[in-house]
């Protein structure tokens, strides 16, 4: 029996900081959060590849990127929109 059962997409803010290959982006993810110990705030950054098909941002575009089935080995995101 085969379960169709759609989990919730992520959906992830960041500043495009590449766009230098064929339909794909470097998106930098800024999060902040309290350490657990000492109690300082800390800013920590992650760069996922996302699937951008019309080559339309460039860099320094703040944009939204969505969770979506893998497109190729590194890209599991896609553009949904930016500013």
């Amino acid at each position: 029996m085969v379960r169709n059962i759609k989990m919730p997409q992520r959906v992830l803010q960041g500043v495009v900081i590449s766009s230098k290959a064929d339909k794909t982006v470097t998106v930098k993810v800024e999060r902040k959060f309290k350490h657990p110990i000492y109690k300082k705030f800390v800013k920590v950054s992650k760069k996922y590849a996302a699937h951008d098909s019309e080559n339309k941002y460039q860099e320094g575009d703040k944009v939204s990127i969505i969770e979506s089935r893998p497109i190729s080995k590194t890209k599991t995101w896609v553009v949904v929109n930016g500013e």
